[in-house]
């Protein structure tokens, strides 16, 4: 794999994964990737994110909660005026 440009040598990665398509063409796809300090910094940025960030869907959101799974990630649904759609943040660690 080649080197990631601009991206840096960081060992500790906050990612957002967002379901984007319509229909049958739905798949989670990394809307934002971000190197951050140590794992313990990781953590809290992806617990703020999970709480702010701003997910291309819904257009209009209402509330949101927030559920931290098992591995450390979240999973945040977010309630819009028409339907809910979904997004999670998740901590990496660079290991190559």
């Amino acid at each position: 794999m080649g080197r990631l440009i601009g991206m840096g040598d960081a060992r500790w990665w906050v990612l957002v994964e967002e379901v984007r398509g319509m229909g049958d063409g739905r798949e989670w796809k990394v809307s934002h990737v971000a190197p951050v300090g140590d794992e313990e910094e990781a953590r809290a940025e992806a617990l703020r994110l999970a709480r702010e960030f701003t997910p291309a869907y819904p257009w209009s959101p209402k509330s949101r909660k927030v559920l931290r799974l098992g591995d450390g990630s979240y999973l945040v649904i977010v309630e819009g005026r028409t339907s809910s759609f979904h997004f999670r943040t998740r901590v990496g660690e660079l290991v190559d």
